[in-house]
């Protein structure tokens, strides 16, 4: 009988070896998730580290990167800029060189034909004939003639400063051909003259129409 009275003993007061068990369980569990949390707070520090220090490791790699490693935009635009360049000088080149082989075939006293002089002082003969003098020359007998000015121009040699030269009439040249690249026609007195553009150099002539 004292053992059915401690048991109602202990049923009165609430207390019993179940109540001890769920307090147990309780604490256990909070222990569990403290520790869990720990353990992930921890793992996040440790890649958080690893990163910070892979950063600071590649930074001066990439800092001390050579030039010739570069291989950016722009370097490219620079690359073909430079490149454009050297095509433009050198079509400048051969365009110099061009003009440059086509001078150097004009021989001097060597351009004018039998074809250009046949133009040209039939051209010129139609004009005196009618009285019709060009610049420069004053009717005489039969021609035009410069008013007392002698001939002051050899092949060979530049255009002296003082003489006194006329373009070639636009429909002229058309007749006989545009003169070649560097040279132009020019009219001293009764002569035709083909000179270099710039030293004035005499390079051929149709003389003496004045004299038909």
């Amino acid at each position: 009988m004292r053992y059915a009275s401690d048991m109602s003993a202990s049923a009165a007061t609430g207390g019993g070896p179940e109540d001890g068990g769920l307090i147990c369980r309780g604490d256990i569990s909070g222990f569990y998730w403290r520790t869990t949390l720990r353990r992930i707070a921890l793992q996040t520090n440790v890649v958080l580290v690893v990163l910070i220090g892979g950063i600071l490791t590649l930074a001066p790699a990439i800092a001390a990167q050579p030039p010739w490693a570069g291989s950016g935009k722009g370097e490219k635009d620079e690359q073909k800029g430079k490149h454009e360049k050297q095509k433009s000088e050198k079509g400048d080149s051969d365009t110099r060189s061009s003009r440059d082989v086509t001078t150097s075939t004009v021989r001097r006293g060597e351009y004018f034909g039998d074809q250009h002089r046949v133009v040209v002082r039939d051209y010129y003969r139609e004009q005196f004939r009618t009285g019709r003098c060009p610049p420069g020359l004053a009717k005489k007998g039969n021609g035009c003639m410069p008013p007392g000015q002698a001939k002051k121009w050899s092949i060979g040699r530049p255009l002296p400063r003082d003489v006194i030269y006329y373009d070639v009439p636009p429909e002229l040249v058309v007749q006989i051909g545009s003169p070649p690249a560097g040279y132009r026609y020019a009219r001293v007195a009764t002569d035709i003259l083909l000179i270099a553009v710039g030293t004035g150099m005499v390079i051929d002539a149709i003389q003496d129409l004045g004299r038909m």
